[in-house]
């Protein structure tokens, strides 16, 4: 019976399922059987589906903090005009009035002007002509501070490069004007003879007023324009029509001189009120 039994032991054997060596201790086990590793199947994923992907909106949208102050976007999608542009546009609206008045004032009271037989430019001769010469020094400061507001009001709108490029030569003239005085002529200042000898100051003078009033006038067109995009279609008509007078004027001058101011004042009055129409308010 003992050779039996050792027989079946010796059989189990043989057909390799020998018993499993006993599990060593935790502290009898080697540094590889310490760093298990978790099977890949247990690594699940959760799929991002359209059901369970929060929608990015502009309510859980995290906002970006700007570097600076934005600036809101005006109706005609151009950057809206700041407190510097409306300081200088301020420029633009008093440059021309402020111009008329003073040589009114002067026209009224200087001996021998008339405004029928002498152009404002000659109050620049004389004793007192100083007042006159600083009368265009100073419009050409405000009229060339109202070009700066333009070019800053009218950032990436139509027009805004050339009216105020157009509107700075228009003020530039000024102070060509008072660099170079007109000719006297006409009985003024006194003793003057009728018929003025054409100098090259004078020619200067008459070249720059030319040149300047044109350049005027293309600024009325583009501001037509402007006011057009703006929906301002009374405005729109009043620059185109403008320089009809301005040009209407200086046509005239060869049979009166009167006709050249009237024509002048119209071209600086409408600047005067186009500037103060586009000249931003609510701004402090």
């Amino acid at each position: 019976m003992n050779g039996s039994l050792g027989t079946g032991h010796q059989d189990e054997n043989a057909g390799g399922c020998s018993p499993l060596p006993p599990r060593a201790r935790p502290d009898e086990e080697g540094p590889s059987s310490a760093m298990t590793t978790t099977p890949a199947s247990a690594m699940t994923t959760t799929p991002v589906t359209a059901a369970t992907a929060t929608p990015v909106t502009a309510a859980t949208r995290t906002p970006v903090a700007a570097a600076g102050p934005v600036a809101s976007l005006s109706p005609l999608g151009v950057r809206p005009p700041d407190r510097a542009a409306r300081r200088l546009l301020l420029g633009g609206v008093v440059g021309g009035p402020l111009f008329l008045v003073v040589g009114l004032v002067q026209g009224l009271t200087r001996d021998g002007f008339s405004f029928t037989r002498n152009a404002i430019s000659q109050l620049a001769l004389g004793d007192a002509g100083w007042i006159q010469t600083v009368n265009f020094l100073l419009a050409a400061v405000l009229l060339g501070a109202g070009a700066l507001g333009l070019r800053r009001a009218l950032y990436g709108a139509p027009g805004g490069t050339w009216v105020p490029v157009s509107a700075g030569v228009f003020g530039a003239s000024f102070a060509a004007a008072a660099v170079f005085p007109a000719d006297a002529g006409a009985g003024f200042p006194a003793g003057a003879p009728e018929t003025p000898a054409l100098s090259t100051s004078g020619a200067v003078h008459m070249l720059g007023g030319m040149i300047g009033y044109l350049a005027l006038c293309a600024v009325f067109l583009l501001l037509a324009r402007v006011f057009t995009a703006r929906g301002d279609r009374a405005w729109a008509l009043g620059s185109r029509l403008a320089p009809v007078a301005v040009l209407a004027g200086f046509a005239a001058s060869a049979a009166t001189v009167t006709a050249f101011t009237a024509g002048a004042a119209v071209g600086l009055c409408w600047l005067s009120a186009a500037t103060a129409r586009l000249r931003p308010t609510g701004l402090g």
